[in-house]
């Protein structure tokens, strides 16, 4: 599974750096460091969505806040 974090400077001001630090501590905690590839990425076009994120090409939108709901909702499920 690939989990792209976007970290253009729209994204970072809006937390993507603490979105980021979250999932690899998620990704960690869960012991799927050797089943989801988590990267970075420059803009991905919808600035306006908050944080984005890509699972498997899938397009979401996150905060800091929801960073963990998201972890559970989408990426463990799959993982």
């Amino acid at each position: 599974m690939k989990v792209t974090v976007c970290i253009g400077s729209s994204c970072h001001i809006k937390g993507s750096r603490q979105v980021v630090e979250q999932l690899q501590y998620l990704i960690s905690e869960n012991g799927l460091k050797d089943k989801v590839e988590l990267s970075g990425t420059f803009c991905m076009g919808k600035c306006q969505q908050g944080v984005c994120v890509t699972v498997d090409d899938e397009f979401h939108s996150v905060s800091p806040e929801s960073t963990k709901e998201f972890f559970n909702s989408e990426i463990l499920p799959k993982a």
